[in-house]
């Protein structure tokens, strides 16, 4: 296990957002730094150590991430955290319907630079930050103590990673070596492709939002665009969907999105379009009573906003401007800094422009195994709103 041989001393009142349980520390707040490990003892400026960080790579706004307050350890802290989450998902979802789930949700189950997925007790791990990656044998080791898994896979491909200074990371950690598995999701079954599949493999915090289709779906028609390997065009037919168009533009999606098809028996209501979703929505018609625009997010960073903004609203005027009345529209994005105020605003000024009656009937955030820290509200990242179109 990695030493603790860093300091970070902080300036005066700098401490409050700690004490608070908030993780991340910034650059600005720090008096001094002595780096000399990858994990920093954390003090006050009058001397009061309020626990240990992760020491980002050097530059970086963020300096360092908390990841044990007060006189914990770090191995106490990791343990206690991924215990207490693994509990909690046992409690919430009964294996014979769901197996699937996200297990850390980084500082939202008190793990910065960590996502765990579970995928019928093979464990996706994802790793972000720096100090983590010098603990990753300890993490591993807990993980086989607390949760008994199959396996263990790392898929650390994310962007945040990148941004550290670290390298892609994949393989085989731990037990079986495994590619691909099938899961259930609310019954429904569903092939996770671990080499292939985006992020972990499957999209997991849009379950609820998916049950929620589902329960829509009876004697509709339905369009389903940024389809991916077609988790809500299951969820539809599954539901009664009497039809189900899917549009993504990789063409290699179409082959998993078939495979998820055949496994469920839901081949006979089906079609899959290999379009831009911009360039279907403006120029095809088309005419059906729910659809969903689940693009991936439009902004990266701060910077993204404006563009993301235009990007957002035209993508749902062209739909409002096209949908049949009574119909329902899922509109979603899952851009960090795009909040659900400014998704709000935008999808206010699509309905003016598409000149339709817009009422909201529900809103959605990501699914329950994704908590957001009280402490911590910058987790929150995915946002949605059922609108229905007069």
């Amino acid at each position: 296990m990695q030493e603790t041989t860093s300091r970070i001393d902080l300036k005066i009142g700098k401490e409050k957002p700690i004490l608070q349980r908030h993780h991340w520390i910034y650059s600005g707040a720090i008096a001094s730094l002595q780096r000399s490990g990858s994990i920093a003892s954390v003090f006050s400026s009058n001397g009061v150590q309020l626990g240990l960080a992760l020491l980002n790579t050097p530059g970086q706004s963020i300096a360092a991430h908390m990841i044990a307050f007060g006189d914990e350890s770090l191995e106490g802290a990791l343990k206690n955290r991924l215990q207490s989450a693994f509990r909690m998902r046992e409690k919430w979802f009964d294996p014979s319907k769901t197996n699937a789930y996200r297990l850390i949700n980084a500082e939202g189950d008190g793990i910065p630079g960590v996502i765990i997925d579970s995928y019928a007790e093979v464990l996706v791990l994802q790793i972000s930050h720096p100090g983590i990656e010098k603990i990753k044998d300890l993490l591993i080791s807990l993980c086989i103590e607390i949760c008994h898994p199959r396996a263990i896979i790392e898929k650390s491909t994310s962007k945040l990673r990148e941004k550290g200074g670290m390298q892609e990371s994949r393989g085989h950690l731990y037990g079986e070596e495994i590619s691909e598995i099938e899961i259930l999701e609310n019954g429904i079954r569903y092939a996770v492709d671990f080499q292939e599949g985006q992020k972990t493999g499957f999209f997991l915090d849009q379950r609820e939002s998916r049950s929620l289709i589902a329960s829509l779906s009876k004697n509709r028609r339905v369009l389903n665009c940024f389809a991916y390997t077609g988790g809500f065009s299951i969820a539809a037919l599954f539901g009664g969907a009497t039809h189900v168009t899917s549009v993504e533009i990789s063409k290699k999606c179409q082959h998993h999105l078939e495979k998820n098809l055949n496994i469920n028996n839901l081949n006979g209501s089906h079609s899959f379009v290999c379009s831009d979703v911009f360039e279907y929505l403006k120029t095809s018609d088309w005419d059906y009573d729910i659809v969903i625009l689940d693009p991936p997010a439009f902004a990266k960073k701060k910077g993204d906003i404006p563009q993301a903004f235009k990007a957002y609203k035209e993508m749902n005027q062209y739909a409002m401007s096209k949908m049949a009345p009574n119909s329902l529209l899922l509109a979603c994005t899952c851009s960090y800094h795009v909040d659900e105020a400014l998704f709000r605003n935008l999808l206010f000024r699509a309905s003016l422009d598409a000149k339709r009656q817009v009422r909201i009937i529900s809103s959605h955030r990501q699914a329950i195994d994704h908590p957001i820290s009280i402490f911590h509200p910058e987790s929150a990242y995915l946002k949605s709103f059922l609108l229905a179109l007069a």
